[in-house]
């Protein structure tokens, strides 16, 4: 099965509040870089034929279409609104491709890893890869003709659960899994190797990442 990954970022004023303590300025530098750097890696992954970002931000937008992803507006209604707005726009462009959310906070993605996450949601109607923490999602994927049904946003691995998504286990894709919401995430990602967009941001810092 191929993929469209359906990527939603926030406007860069709200995005990654809770990274504002460890990262000060840098924090909307750093939101925008970690999407471009996942939009990156996922464009680079073996098993996905384009990346459709949901945004409303002018610059957002220019970053990923520099990538080579396509975009579309954001849509009133929150995070899970913009995943079925996303959704139903590529599942309208390519029919027969399988649909996945992927969070945009994935600095360290590496390709190699999502394309295993990716072959093994293929083997289920609707899969979901619980995020570091154990406790949210970091991506959803529905097979062609199956609705996404997105739930994300705080305990989403109990709520992908219940809706009978099935929950992928798999060993060595950190990578997918580790989002980026605060400084102790941003330290954990960086010690797994984040992308280029990233890691400018990290080296243009006055002061050293703070954590805790």
């Amino acid at each position: 099965m191929r993929w469209r990954l359906v990527v939603p970022v926030k406007a860069l004023p709200r995005a990654k509040t809770r990274l504002a303590p460890a990262t000060g300025e840098h924090r909307t530098g750093l939101a925008l870089a970690f999407a471009a750097d996942t939009v990156r890696a996922a464009l680079a992954c073996a098993e996905v034929d384009g990346v459709l970002v949901v945004t409303d931000d002018a610059l957002v937008s220019a970053a990923v279409r520099a990538e080579g992803a396509e975009t579309v507006p954001d849509t009133p209604g929150g995070l899970n609104r913009a995943l079925e707005h996303g959704a139903t726009a590529a599942a309208g462009r390519w029919p027969r491709s399988g649909v996945a959310a992927l969070s945009a906070d994935l600095p360290a993605l590496r390709s190699a890893e999502l394309a295993r996450v990716l072959r093994e949601a293929s083997r289920h109607p609707r899969a979901f890869l619980p995020d570091a923490a154990g406790i949210g999602t970091t991506l959803l994927a529905a097979a062609p003709g199956i609705p996404l049904a997105p739930a994300f946003g705080g305990p989403s691995r109990a709520r992908h659960r219940a809706s009978g998504a099935y929950e992928l286990a798999l060993a060595d894709v950190d990578s997918v899994r580790r989002d980026v919401d605060t400084g102790d995430d941003l330290a954990a990602a960086a010690e797994l190797g984040v992308g280029p967009r990233t890691v400018g941001v990290l080296r243009g810092m006055a002061v050293g990442l703070r954590r805790g």
